[in-house]
């Protein structure tokens, strides 16, 4: 009976030594698996993306792959079971996260379903052309500029909008944007072009303008926008083109001349316009044909487009920059006006 009681209690401490070393190698394992990658010091730093659809598994290795986690198979796991937040279902939301290795793998966790995504701050300016507004992108890392340069002349887009030019220019809407890393050109033009009819739908004279008149509205005032230097002006530079437009004169912006050059030819900014560039022949060239250009010139703002939809009622036929410094024009009703006003020696309007 002594020897059978000594064997049994043999079987119970060795049972009993096995179950405390799986206790502790499974405690040492919970703790080495939730434990960041590095220390703080020696911490890195990327950017995962989940597209939509994306399931827990593959995101999961992901982060295993890109040593942000030490067990892709662990992280599963714990989403699967809810081992962080007993009380709600894990939630893998979509989006561009910015994750660093010294982070632990609940706060990983928790932050892959907080929505809390990595976003870019993006200021557009106004008077901007397409081009270069696909450049601030690509330098800001939101999308390739030929992406976004695509996007533009998308013909399916262009029927979606209603815009009836050959591109989106003019319908860019100037803006603080807040992108995320890696999205397509499709993707941000829908966001600028949405707000562009978002915006102006607030401007009492665009309200009810079909697609043509919009249009129209558009390629004047993306021409107004690169004339203008101070808000109370625009209305009355606005007010100039439209004199001219009723009675077929050409409206001479030098603007257009520069959108031929820059974006048409793709040739650097002229340091001044010459008589030769006035001869260019382009439907862009406000100098050889009357009328407005054959769309817009630049992206507007809300000044430009406000005064090109509700323009000051003159009879002003010319303006010519008179004050640099405060950004001035002198406005006339008859060319002897303007002459007289214009003291430069470069081409006027």
């Amino acid at each position: 009976m002594k020897k059978a009681a000594v064997i049994l209690l043999s079987i119970f401490l060795w049972i009993a030594a096995v179950l405390s070393l799986c206790v502790v190698v499974g405690v040492s394992s919970w703790f080495y698996l939730c434990s960041p990658v590095t220390s703080e010091e020696d911490a890195y730093s990327g950017k995962i993306k989940i597209p939509a659809g994306t399931s827990v598994r593959q995101v999961a290795q992901t982060l295993q792959d890109e040593k942000f986690i030490k067990s892709g198979m662990f992280l599963y796991l714990c989403a699967r079971f809810n081992v962080f937040d007993r009380n709600s279902q894990f939630n893998l939301k979509s989006g561009t996260y910015s994750i660093k290795s010294s982070m632990s793998l609940r706060e990983i966790y928790m932050l892959l379903q907080s929505g809390e995504q990595e976003y870019i701050t993006v200021s557009i300016p106004e008077g901007l052309t397409k081009t270069k507004i696909s450049q601030i992108l690509e330098g800001s890392g939101v999308c390739t500029a030929q992406d976004f340069l695509l996007a533009c002349k998308n013909q399916s887009l262009l029927d979606e909008f209603h815009v009836p030019g050959t591109s989106f220019e003019g319908y860019l809407f100037p803006d603080t944007y807040f992108f995320i890393p890696e999205m397509t050109g499709e993707e941000v033009l829908r966001t600028m072009v949405s707000n562009f009819f978002t915006k102006t739908s607030q401007i009492p004279s665009f309200i009810g303008l079909d697609p043509k008149t919009l249009h129209d509205t558009v390629i004047l005032a993306s021409v107004v926008e690169r004339e203008y230097r101070i808000k109370e002006e625009a209305p009355l530079i606005a007010s100039v083109f439209t004199n001219r437009l009723k009675h077929g004169i050409g409206l001479y912006s030098c603007a257009t001349i520069e959108y031929i050059i820059t974006e048409i030819q793709g040739l650097p900014h002229p340091e001044r316009i010459t008589y030769k560039d006035l001869k260019i022949d382009s439907p862009y060239n406000t100098y050889k044909w009357a009328g407005l250009p054959e769309g817009p010139i630049s992206n507007p703002g809300v000044v430009a487009l406000e005064a090109s939809g509700a323009p000051a009622k003159t009879d002003y036929y010319f303006f010519v920059l008179t004050d640099p410094q405060k950004g001035k024009h002198t406005f006339s009703r008859t060319f002897d006006e303007h002459k007289a006003a214009d003291n430069t020696d470069r081409v006027s309007k």
